[in-house]
């Protein structure tokens, strides 16, 4: 119960401090979230017992069959695979904020990008493409890496 507890006030203080995301952004995440735990792909395989029990009532007809054959293996596969997608994009995200957090000059600020909206995301995707771009001219040329390169603006500040 105390690790609930704790659970739960991370959480709060969490989202407390989280930059606004958009209402579909939080709802697919929160879907995301949901489908992949083991008591969501249970109710999952409840439904299919209460279909496989209806049989008898509609005298396992082609429309009561087609209801579920169409989708079976779709279905129960949708709730494992987000299972495994959820707690792989959860260890690859820790595994990145870590490299983020202990490295200098990456900046901090980058730590959640995962919960930024899409348009600021692709905003930092182009100028890290174009600072790529711009490390293979310089590579092209002859010349040397450079020691530093400058970061992309903050997503933090909107642009103008």
């Amino acid at each position: 119960m105390v690790a609930q507890a704790s659970m739960k006030e991370l959480r709060r203080q969490v989202e407390q401090g989280r930059a606004p995301r958009p209402l579909f952004t939080r709802f697919s995440q929160m879907a995301a979230r949901y489908t992949g735990k083991p008591a969501t792909f249970i109710g999952a395989m409840a439904i299919i017992v209460v279909w496989g029990m209806t049989g008898p009532l509609f005298g396992f007809n082609d429309t009561w069959q087609l209801v579920i054959n169409t989708s079976i293996v779709t279905f129960l596969m949708v709730f494992l695979i987000q299972n495994s997608q959820n707690r792989d994009t959860a260890a690859l995200q820790i595994k990145l904020d870590e490299l983020i957090a202990r490295l200098d000059g990456p900046r901090e600020v980058l730590l959640d990008l995962e919960d930024l909206d899409e348009e600021t995301l692709e905003r930092l995707r182009l100028e890290y493409a174009l600072l790529a771009d711009k490390a293979r001219e310089r590579s092209d040329s002859g010349a040397g890496p450079e020691a530093s390169s400058p970061a992309p603006a903050d997503p933090s500040v909107p642009k103008a």
